[in-house]
């Protein structure tokens, strides 16, 4: 029987410089095309080892003005999905049949586009793995490294923006989430993230993109080519398919704040509702930001990151 064990780990949201639907699947799922970025912006999830005992999830929420909706904790959490399909994949190879208690404090805001739920999920994952890769056997040490790959199946059936976290940084994605590949990284830009009351379920913002009669579709080639070329100017190319869909009154106020503080750029990321400005500045995205919580509305300055975990005991 393994020692008790316990990880935390910080894990940024992401946002999407760019996202475009390009069709409907077979099995239903639409497919994308989508440049996913890490921020700064981290919830901190506790993983500990609770051998022979169910796996319980429970969160809190550090900030009540990025909350859309109710955080659910036990069955109802992704990250719970998460920790059921660690141990089912590696239990059959590793032996890891016992359980955990995760405790996770939420500051990405829901219902915003920004992969909280995902990124928690993978945080999970990740810190399991960790967790147990030199786990204290009856006094000795045994190395347990699972090689990442022999995970690929919990990380995919989790859910669709999971794969991403194992890449971070700044990434080129396809299909429905899983196809990952990392590009030139554009870290280190000062953001101001924000948003308002209004949420946006996935499933309402899908189905509102197939009503869309004419589609204006970003140009995902061309903000591939300025990342690659002229990161600098990459922010011209940014655009979201769903923000015509999504059409929120809050969305598009938000914008216009961000715009008139002097972003280079402001867009909608993900599904919604959550927007992203560009700034030249870490004072200028500063300033932006208080003016639009003294609008009423969450907002936090950022970064763009490389790194999508960070252990921090």
């Amino acid at each position: 029987m393994a020692d008790s064990g316990k990880i935390t780990i910080r894990a940024a949201a992401k946002i999407n410089l760019g996202l475009d639907v390009t069709g409907v699947l077979e099995n239903g799922y639409h497919a994308i095309r989508s440049v996913f970025q890490n921020v700064s912006i981290y919830d901190e999830v506790e993983i500990t080892d609770a051998y022979g005992k169910p796996i319980t999830v429970s969160c809190e929420t550090a900030d009540p003005l990025a909350v859309t909706e109710d955080i659910p904790g036990g069955e109802s959490n992704i990250a719970y999905k998460a920790a059921r399909n660690f141990y089912s994949t590696a239990g059959a190879s590793y032996g890891f049949y016992g359980h955990c208690d995760i405790h996770i404090k939420k500051a990405i805001p829901s219902q915003a586009g920004m992969g909280g739920g995902s990124a928690d999920a993978a945080a999970v994952i990740y810190g399991l793995r960790k967790m147990y890769s030199d786990q204290k056997f009856f006094g000795g040490t045994v190395s347990t490294d699972i090689p990442l790959e022999e995970l690929n199946e919990a990380i995919v059936k989790t859910g669709a923006d999971v794969p991403f976290f194992f890449t971070g940084g700044t990434a080129y994605v396809e299909g429905i989430g899983e196809k990952v590949v990392p590009i030139d990284d554009w870290s280190g830009r000062d953001l101001v993230i924000a948003k308002g009351r209004e949420g946006v379920s996935t499933a309402e913002a899908y189905a509102k993109i197939d009503s869309l009669k004419s589609p204006h579709h970003p140009d995902i080639d061309g903000l591939l080519k300025a990342l690659h070329d002229c990161p600098d100017e990459a922010y011209k190319y940014f655009g979201n398919l769903f923000e015509d869909a999504v059409d929120l009154k809050e969305v598009r106020d938000i914008k216009s704040l961000m715009e008139k503080a002097g972003a280079l750029n402001a867009c909608m990321t993900g599904s919604g509702s959550a927007v992203f400005g560009v700034f030249t500045s870490q004072a200028e995205a500063e300033k932006c930001a208080e003016k639009l919580r003294e609008s009423g509305f969450y907002a936090r300055p950022c970064k763009t990151v490389k790194e999508p975990f960070i252990v921090i005991k």
